[in-house]
Parts: structure tokens; C-alpha cells; sequence
């Protein structure tokens, strides 16, 4: 399988990378921010399947196309893709500036939705679109202070997941959200300082890789809730 996993240069992507590139039928790109990670990331996968690209998902609309020609040279056909990128500012919504604000909305749904859109026309009929979106962005979740914005962006990819489901499904392609609880990653450690969850990032990478291969087969425009504790 084609797949492209965008935010993979750490934490729950990286791992989810590590885990798919596993399969040597698989080819695997990419994408983050951190050059150097994501080159260290290519050197790790023994079997040669993974390549990537390095780009800003927050800032792609300046680069649409420059990444569209980049990844059209690469693949003819795209299966899976998984939306793994995100940004978080730990502030009190009072005091969140507009440019951070922005910031998070940018990478966690515009820079999702318009990768999206340069992705469906490579996509085939049985392909599956898994957007990765946070218990914060569930609605009846646990809310908590100075995660506004960041879930309300989450609560944007997730609406965004459902409505495309619809959309896409006359063309066959699947779209499904993982609604993410507690796993420790740098960013949970940032919203949750002192707090220790009960997932690692390559167990939940585990589960996200399976979903993204089988999930398709018995969910369409479904948003999951994928945690075990609270926060």
C-alpha cells in the first residue's frame, strides 16, 4: 500500500510510521517539520520503504503547490492517509493572542483539510482517510483550562471528518476520526504537566496503524473516542 502520514516526524506519527513501514509491501512518506528527525526516521526503517518531505502543514497554503507537484512525482495512487499534525498552546483563552489562536487552527484543520484536498484525486475507490483528533474535541468530553482553542480546532477536524465521508463516498473513499485520549507525548506533557499516561506512543500507534488498514472495512464518517482514563 501507498500511504502518506502527515506529522510524522515525532511522537504518536513517528511511531505510527515505524510501525507500517514494518511491511516491506508498504511504501511509506513522510511529512513533518523537523528535517533532521525525519531523516534520522528514514535511516530507522530497515526496509527501505520510507521516504519524506519536509513541510510546515501550518503554513501550507503557501506551498500547495510545490507540495502537490512533489508528491504527485512520488505516487500515482494513494490508499491511506493518516492526518497525524498538531499544534498546541497551553493558555487561558483570555490571554491567547490571535496569531496563536491561528497557529493551531492552521495546523490542526485548514492545513489537514487542504492536504486532504490534494490528496482525494490520487485516491482509489477502497482507500481510507484517518484524521486524528483529541478527547478535548469530543463532544460531552472533559474540558479543560487553557485547551480551548486546541480543542475546538480538534472539534473541527472531527465535524470535517463526518461531512466527508459523505462526500467522498460516491468515489469509494472512507474517512474516519480517532478522537485520542491520554498517551505520553511531549504534548501531553505540556497540557497535563506531573501527569502520567497510561499509553505509550507506540502502543497507540499500534492501534492507530490497524484502524488505518482495516478500519475502513467497518466504519465510514465515524468519530471514536480512543481512550482509557481521564485526563
Amino acid at each position: 500500500m501507498n500511504i502518506i502520514i502527515n506529522g510524522a516526524s515525532r511522537g504518536i506519527g513517528r511511531e505510527v510510521a515505524k510501525y507500517l513501514a514494518n511491511d516491506k509491501d508498504n511504501q511509506i512518506l513522510a511529512t513533518g517539520r523537523n528535517e533532521p528527525e525525519l531523516k534520522s526516521l528514514e535511516n530507522e526503517c530497515i526496509n527501505e520503504n520510507l521516504s519524506y518531505l519536509k513541510m510546515d502543514v501550518s503554513v501550507l497554503e503557501k506551498e500547495i503547490e510545490v507540495i502537490k507537484d512533489q508528491i504527485y512525482n512520488r505516487f500515482s495512487r494513494v490508499d491511506i492517509l493518516i492526518n497525524m499534525a498538531g499544534s498546541l498552546v497551553v493558555k487561558d483563552f483570555m490571554k491567547l493572542t490571535a496569531q496563536e489562536e491561528r497557529y493551531m487552527m492552521e495546523t490542526n484543520f485548514f492545513g489537514p483539510a487542504g492536504f486532504i484536498r490534494i490528496l482525494v484525486p490520487l485516491m482509489p475507490a477502497g482507500s481510507h482517510i484517518v484524521n486524528i483528533s483529541s478527547m478535548g474535541g469530543f463532544q460531552g468530553s472533559s474540558k479543560y483550562r487553557g485547551l480551548s482553542v486546541y480543542s475546538a480546532s480538534k472539534a473541527a477536524l472531527s465535524c470535517l471528518s463526518e461531512c466527508l465521508a459523505s462526500e467522498l463516498s460516491p468515489d469509494g473513499i472512507s474517512v474516519n476520526c480517532l478522537a485520542l485520549g491520554s498517551v505520553q507525548t511531549e504534548m501531553f506533557a505540556a497540557a497535563f504537566p506531573g501527569f502520567k499516561a497510561p499509553v505509550t506512543p507506540a502502543g497507540m500507534a499500534e492501534f492507530i496503524s490497524y484502524f488505518a488498514l482495516k478500519g475502513n472495512s467497518f466504519f465510514n464518517g465515524k468519530v471514536l473516542p480512543v481512550a482509557v482514563a481521564n485526563p
